[in-house]
């Protein structure tokens, strides 16, 4: 059975994704409690009250300040499992894959690919390229205690994102909507739209939001393509811990103790649609070689026929 097709053996019913949202959502906002507690003790009210996300970002000590604005997504990431476990009767396999089990090879193969690439072009662009416009930022100890926090809390970050977006809705849109172009486009249009408060918003304007949303799309056929979420749980994990551990600016969301810190002024440039336009297209003609993908179109933007007796399965698995 395909990747969004097998939602149909458990409840799926759309209220309940979006009461699934509304319960995700709620607790990713008790869970920024202790950030905003942290800024206040360190006297950051003037912060708080202007919602500046700059300015929060500002106050706490950088691996303090990434560990705090990781911990909702840590903590979010099994209440969603809990959440589809209990309230779908789906387990994680199935929200994960279509696979019988979960493919780690593919997970692996992905983050590999795209953190080698990622890192290449930040030393390329470091120390070639444009190294005007970067200080070397390295100090040991911070460092170290980056790549932890980094390790263990980034893939969790990047992972609830990848579940929710190319998992819990990708599937619930797919079995309202019963075709494959509506879950693809919403979820990367959301996706896109949550960065929107990013400070990086602020500074290079709302052209950015091609970036996002053209990631968000190229993840989501990565799902579709793959029939399932590996490879877009590995490279989304890659990108953000390798630019958290190497690059870092003031104007940013990751303010880290990474290995360089960009010093540039902050400007909408071309090589912010490189990716969306020219490394991503490569990118998907790799997997597709390597993992045999073929039918795009009917993969892509083709309507989803629910099994015969779908009507018995809602009626057995109601509450």
């Amino acid at each position: 059975m395909k990747y969004i097709e097998q939602v149909f053996k458990v409840r799926h019913e759309f209220w309940r994704y979006l009461l699934g949202s509304i319960f995700i959502i709620f607790m990713s906002q008790i869970m920024q409690i202790p950030f905003v507690l942290a800024v206040l003790w360190k006297g950051g009210t003037s912060a708080v009250q202007s919602g500046d996300t700059a300015s929060l970002l500002s106050v706490l000590e950088p691996n303090l300040n990434l560990f705090l604005l990781m911990l909702p997504f840590a903590v979010c990431l099994p209440l969603l499992f809990m959440w589809v476990t209990k309230f779908h009767k789906q387990s994680v396999v199935a929200l994960t894959t279509a696979r019988k089990k979960i493919d780690w090879k593919r997970v692996l193969f992905s983050f590999v690919l795209w953190g080698g690439i990622t890192a290449a072009l930040a030393f390329l662009d470091a120390l070639v390229l444009s190294p005007e416009d970067y200080e070397y930022n390295f100090k040991l100890v911070p460092f170290l205690i980056l790549f932890v926090i980094g390790v263990v809390m980034i893939p969790l970050q990047t992972s609830l994102e990848e579940y929710i977006f190319r998992g819990y809705l990708m599937q619930g849109f797919g079995a309202l909507f019963l075709n494959r172009w509506a879950p693809l486009l919403l979820t990367s249009v959301i996706f896109g739209s949550l960065h929107v408060f990013n400070p990086e918003v602020d500074k290079l304007g709302y052209g950015i939001m091609i970036y996002y949303i053209g990631t968000g799309l190229f993840l989501g056929i990565l799902t579709l393509m793959d029939e399932g979420m590996e490879l877009s749980i590995g490279f989304h994990a890659a990108n953000n811990l390798v630019t958290a551990l190497l690059v870092t600016a003031n104007w940013t969301a990751f303010q880290t103790h990474s290995v360089f810190k960009d010093i540039s002024e902050p400007a909408l440039g071309w090589d912010v649609y490189v990716p969306i336009f020219i490394v991503f297209p490569i990118l998907l003609f790799i997997f597709a070689k390597k993992y045999k993908w073929s039918n795009w179109k009917e993969k892509l933007t083709g309507n989803i026929t629910p099994p015969q007796d779908v009507d018995k399965i809602s009626e057995t698995t109601s509450v």
